[in-house]
């Protein structure tokens, strides 16, 4: 996509300023043009794009069936350029008409305060963020159980992972009626391999968490790497403590089982989605050291935006 190179330059200079741990801005995304101008006539540019998902894709866990994502960039123009863009995004949703199961998205960096006032100006809501730890990981508890899962485990490992995004679907995403149907195919893989990992917590013969974390390599030309600085990071894919036991440990051995475990495998730093409006989530990632570095902001439906 053609974005000018003055408001390029601006907009890598406002992704260098605001979070040293950013990756350096990604070239502009592909996709449908939006321009507008400031009140000084500085032009803000964006680009749109737009994705629908069938009823079996596994991004119906945590998407809208169909998504209006903006990609923004306003440089130095703050919260008046960045509101400009959204309300062309609106012109657009009016225009082209938007279904109930659907969003407007906006993934930007967690600590840049003049778009957070034009986001929640216009209606959106922090639904996502990508959390990164880069502590190094602390002593497991030996007091826990802890062990790799495998292919028996599956039954208890679905119905776990159901579990949690059943939740999830109350405080964040959309509810879906066949969360198993679409864990299980990713779930089943990762339990036959080596990796994806997946560990376990056990008391008394019964599984009371689980761990479903991953290896992945950031590089300069890869998805990852737009969103991560260059390296090996241990992904956290999916945690969850069975409900009647959360609040008991189990969450935290766990994840200081997991931490050795992916740093051993040569991860230097952690990464993971999870939702601010979930009211354990957002507590418990940020006890375990992990701070946003991405917020996707949201609004469903599309025509909700304002």
């Amino acid at each position: 996509m053609d974005i000018a190179e003055p408001l390029l330059a601006a907009h890598r200079a406002r992704f260098a300023a605001v979070d040293a741990l950013l990756p350096p801005a990604a070239p502009p995304a592909v996709g449908r043009r939006l321009d507008a101008a400031t009140a000084d006539g500085t032009r803000v540019s964006g680009v749109l794009q737009r994705h629908r998902l069938d009823p079996g894709d596994v991004a119906m866990l945590w998407s809208a069936a169909d998504t209006w994502q903006l990609f923004p960039y306003f440089g130095d123009t703050g919260t008046e350029g960045a509101g400009l863009l959204l309300r062309r995004l609106q012109d657009l949703v009016e225009e082209e008409t938007a279904g109930d199961d659907s969003s407007c998205v906006v993934v930007w960096p967690s600590r840049d305060a003049e778009a957070i006032r034009a986001f929640l100006d216009h209606g959106l809501v922090p639904l996502g963020a990508l959390g990164v730890r880069t502590a190094p990981p602390t002593e497991p508890d030996p007091a826990v159980a802890i062990r790799r899962a495998g292919p028996d485990d599956f039954a208890a490992a679905l119905e776990l992972a159901t579990a949690t995004f059943d939740y999830t679907g109350l405080v964040a995403a959309a509810r879906r009626t066949n969360t198993a149907e679409l864990l299980a195919p990713a779930l089943r893989d990762a339990l036959a391999e080596d990796e994806p990992a997946v560990w376990l917590v056990e008391e008394d013969g019964e599984v009371r968490a689980l761990a479903h974390c991953a290896w992945v390599d950031a590089t300069e030309d890869n998805e990852a790497g737009e969103l991560l600085p260059a390296g090996r990071w241990g992904y956290v894919n999916n945690v969850v403590t069975a409900p009647g036991e959360r609040g008991s440990g189990f969450g935290r051995a766990l994840m200081a089982h997991v931490h050795r475990e992916l740093h051993r495998g040569g991860a230097t730093r952690t990464y993971l989605y999870y939702n601010p409006t979930n009211p354990l989530a957002s507590v418990f990632w940020h006890r375990q050291g992990y701070r946003p570095l991405w917020t996707s902001w949201e609004v469903r439906p599309a025509s909700a935006l304002r």
